[in-house]
């Protein structure tokens, strides 16, 4: 991939991606590599003409592109061109569009860490006890500013990054999916109500 983030600020780019079978595609080239819309519609369990209709949905709008590296000059493979997609949820909420759009891929996270949660419990005997005690959740409730969650989530990015540049290389290293979610919660002794 070229870039770490595409950093969307237009509410028609993030809304293209914020649909359910695009989203799917992008993280599976984000995952897994490049790959042609046939191979993705196996993946998947969608028809080629739909993977390659969205794929070039998600090319238009500069979340991927072409591969260069194909194996066969007759085949078309598809790569994601970042690894992350940010956006300003402040920004986004100007247009209801950006408003419905930011909102999808929330959601859409949430029901991506439900699902690797509960795939990891229904297989949790096929892990090594390494992989199962490192596995998990936890919660913390700490008092902390704006500009501190915010410093945060880059600190832990840059963290991540360094972590898996670092296990590269690691035989036991796997795709891990991390979420860092900070959401305030109202304090009647502040005064909020």
């Amino acid at each position: 991939m070229d870039h770490e983030v595409f950093h969307v600020h237009d509410s028609r780019t993030l809304k293209a991606v914020a649909h359910p079978l695009r989203v799917r595609l992008l993280g599976e080239l984000r995952t897994n590599g490049p790959a042609t819309a046939t191979e993705l519609a196996g993946r998947l369990g969608e028809s080629s003409g739909s993977t390659s209709y969205h794929l070039r949905q998600l090319a238009r709008y500069g979340f991927v592109e072409a591969d260069p590296d194909r194996r066969d000059r007759r085949e078309r493979r598809w790569r994601a061109i970042h690894r992350f997609t940010s956006w300003s949820d402040v920004e986004m909420a100007a247009t209801a569009e950006g408003r419905e759009a930011a909102a999808f891929l929330r959601r859409r996270q949430l029901e991506k860490l439900t699902a690797d949660v509960e795939n990891f419990e229904r297989e949790r005997d096929l892990w090594s006890e390494a992989w199962v005690e490192a596995a998990g959740m936890s919660d913390v409730v700490v008092r902390l500013s704006p500009a501190t969650v915010a410093s945060l989530y880059g600190r832990v990015s840059a963290m991540l990054l360094e972590a898996a540049e670092r296990d590269r290389d690691d035989p036991d290293a796997r795709p891990v999916a991390v979420l860092l979610a900070a959401h305030p919660r109202r304090d009647p002794a502040a005064g909020d109500t």
